[in-house]
């Protein structure tokens, strides 16, 4: 039987290594862009103006992703120092493929906005590949060139465009090495749009869920738990005990395979929920920690991928809010890291004071901050995706080892966004570090005055 004193020594060691993992979080988020996706269909959000500032003031989040160009939202984060990444919405790609309706579009939805609002990224449409729509898919890379094309001549050159898809733009995903664009596409749409990235410095963005992907068996490998089987590519002979490092590296190889491998990636979704139907494994706040605290961890690290090493991937956690108008199966209305009254689902080490994470104020006076410009307001936001422009894009397709899908996507939200960065022939740079970023100092001091006196007691 363990003495007092043993079991004593296992206890102070459990509480340093959550201290120590809770550090190496904060750590992460300090080396790499991590943003989120906020999202708006629930009759519950807070305005946009309180969102704004608590994210500038209580978090270490220093990126947004929209799914619409909302204006309300746009102008909320202006003086953050927080990144905006707008998202034109599907319906809008046909029009915004001349020169006239591109030009109208940035007059309409940047000018007003930009610089005080740090957009970083213009999104073209969301998951336009899925739709079907030929004069969306026809249109979406002269799009691209358009409006790019009206960003530099408004003098707005560092503004990126890309356009967010899933995974099923992929086929032979399996096994990472052997993934390419579906037959059509790749020469047709993504050489063309690679192309483009390459040329303007800016990403290709993806949207990629491991969660889409599990199944009982596959739950470790998924979550990327130590210890997990993985699953070997026969091609390359590489064992993958990270399904996200998969589905990232078959990006990679459809990208090779049409000479694009240099064009930066970024991941636009990805996150897990902590609510499914009843019954279901592997789906918990618990669980959902767990795979935000990994991938944290992961693009942080900048050990890369298997087919990327040393590459760091700017990516978008799916999502803010749990948002309870969203149609589909459970999980869709329970990806959110917050309830509407600011309420952490869980704890990852996002928020600047480690100890206070509960409700936050709710009144519109409940920051005391200069960073939100704009006057809060009780009115929603559209429809994401321009009131639904294009219909809702199927799940992401599994990748790599993937064996069975858990239930649809439907919060693709008709209209996404992303970005990443590559700077090149005057193409934009990655953001600066928000005043949020830059404030997680105390948070690491916080850590390590914890932590370390313990290890060391033990």
């Amino acid at each position: 039987m363990a003495t007092p004193s043993a079991r004593h020594g296992r206890r102070v060691l459990g509480a340093a290594a959550v201290m120590i993992c809770t550090f190496l979080v904060v750590v992460a988020l300090l080396a790499t862009a991590i943003g989120v996706n906020y999202g708006t269909k629930g009759d519950n959000l807070p305005p946009p103006a309180t969102v704004a500032a608590f994210l500038a003031n209580l978090t270490l989040i220093d990126r947004v992703k929209l799914f619409d160009n909302n204006p309300e939202i746009v102008r909320a984060f202006a003086g953050t120092g927080i990144s905006v990444m707008v998202t034109a919405a599907n319906g809008d790609i046909p029009s915004l493929a001349t020169k006239e309706g591109a030009a109208a579009w940035v007059a309409a939805n940047v000018a007003p906005y930009y610089p005080a609002t740090e957009i970083s990224l213009v999104a073209v449409g969301n998951e336009i590949m899925d739709t079907g729509d030929q004069n969306l898919i026809g249109n979406l890379v002269p799009a691209m060139h358009a409006l790019k094309a009206a960003l530099d001549a408004a003098g707005y050159r560092k503004i990126r465009v890309s356009t967010p898809s899933s995974l099923g733009i992929l086929v032979d995903a399996q096994a990472p090495s052997a993934a390419r664009f579906r037959d059509g596409w790749d020469v047709t749409i993504f050489a063309p749009m690679l192309e483009f990235l390459r040329k303007t410095g800016s990403p290709l963005v993806v949207n990629a869920y491991p969660y889409f992907g599990y199944n009982g068996d596959t739950l470790p490998y998924a979550l990327a738990r130590a210890g997990n089987l993985g699953v070997t590519d026969g091609g390359t002979g590489v064992t993958y005990r990270s399904m996200f490092q998969a589905q990232l590296d078959s990006v990679y190889s459809a990208m090779k395979k049409v000479g694009y491998e240099d064009v930066e990636i970024l991941v636009g979704e990805t996150g897990w929920p902590t609510k499914a139907m009843e019954g279901q494994v592997g789906v918990s706040p618990a669980e959902a920690a767990e795979y935000v605290r990994y991938l944290i961890g992961e693009v942080g690290s900048g050990s890369g991928t298997p087919l990327m090493p040393k590459r760091t991937f700017e990516t978008y956690l799916f999502a803010l809010f749990n948002e309870d108008l969203k149609p589909g199966p459970v999980a869709e209305r329970n990806f959110g890291m917050f309830q509407p009254d600011f309420t952490p689902m869980y704890d990852v080490g996002i928020m600047k004071d480690p100890v206070k994470t509960g409700p936050a104020p709710t009144g519109d006076n409940g920051f005391s901050s200069a960073t939100a410009s704009a006057p809060p307001s009780e009115d929603k936001a559209p429809e994401e995706a321009g009131g639904g422009a294009a219909p809702s894009s199927p799940k992401s397709k599994p990748a790599a080892g993937t064996s069975s899908e858990t239930a649809p996507k439907g919060d693709n939200d008709d209209g996404g966004n992303s970005e990443k960065t590559k700077p090149e022939e005057g193409g934009a740079t990655q953001p600066p570090a928000s005043e949020a970023t830059r404030s997680i100092l105390p948070a690491v001091s916080w850590v390590l005055a914890l932590a370390l006196p313990l290890v060391v007691h033990v």
